[in-house]
């Protein structure tokens, strides 16, 4: 079984950061003892330099390889520089024991909330997905927009520009699981064979009516994906289980 940790928008800065509740994360994450960790960006609230310095020091604290995707807030002001200097490369691929693909895109665009995948990042993201279905590999795809509309979230204004063509190469590639964050409200689609999930806000104090700060887990088997709705420093439950896709 392979354990992944999904992490999202947690807005490090002065005001908005509840660091005790991220402190209790940590704690609570580290003792899952995960495979890795996804976080769908919102790292930082104004993508200042100094945000960004900060967070890396909070990064540290996670004890499983974590990989990272930027988010509207992370562009802000020169942030999507200060993030390739500090946190890494803004989409990239790994592969673990050779049969689980993680894809990660850049949503993001500079000083504007709304997201877009793009030409030449998309035509990147077709050839990775290529390779996973030549080698039957089970695939997830990370990015910080979403690409469905998620419940609960008021008017749609955020929802990435080329979606309809993103969920094209997604659905016809058979993409096992598509992980976001962005509206801070944990929701799950599945659409024709692509479970496409919504983390909430690990972090952040922004939260709508009694939606609690909170990540999701995924257990990943031989036969099937498990989906878990963690509340920090709360309530864990199923949040969907699905057979895995058969190449």
């Amino acid at each position: 079984m392979t354990l992944i940790v999904h992490i999202s928008d947690l807005h490090i800065c002065e005001n908005e950061f509840d660091e005790a509740m991220f402190m209790r994360a940590v704690e609570e994450i580290n003792n899952l003892q995960p495979d890795m960790i996804i976080l769908t960006g919102d790292i930082t609230n104004d993508g200042y330099y100094a945000e960004f310095q900060k967070a890396t020091e909070y990064l540290k604290m996670f004890e499983a390889p974590l990989f990272a995707v930027p988010g509207n807030h992370d562009a802000k002001n020169l942030g999507y520089q200060s993030f390739e200097e500090l946190i890494g490369e803004r989409s990239w691929k790994l592969t673990m024991d050779g049969d689980l693909t993680v894809i990660g895109l850049d949503s993001s665009s500079p000083d504007e909330s709304k997201g877009r995948i793009g030409g030449p990042q998309h035509m990147w993201l077709e050839h990775q997905l290529d390779e996973c279905v030549i080698n039957e590999n089970f695939s997830i795809v990370a990015l910080h927009h979403h690409v469905i509309s998620i419940p609960q979230t008021g008017r749609e204004r955020n929802v990435l520009s080329d979606a309809g063509d993103v969920l094209k190469t997604l659905t016809t590639h058979e993409v096992d699981l598509v992980v976001s964050g962005h509206k801070h409200v944990p929701n799950i689609w599945k659409l024709n064979n692509t479970i496409v999930v919504n983390a909430g806000s690990l972090s952040s104090k922004k939260l709508r009516g009694r939606i609690t700060n909170s990540y999701m887990t995924y257990n990943v088997t031989e036969d099937e994906i498990e989906i878990f709705l963690n509340n920090v420093g709360g309530e864990r439950f199923l949040f969907g289980k699905y057979a895995k896709n058969v190449l």
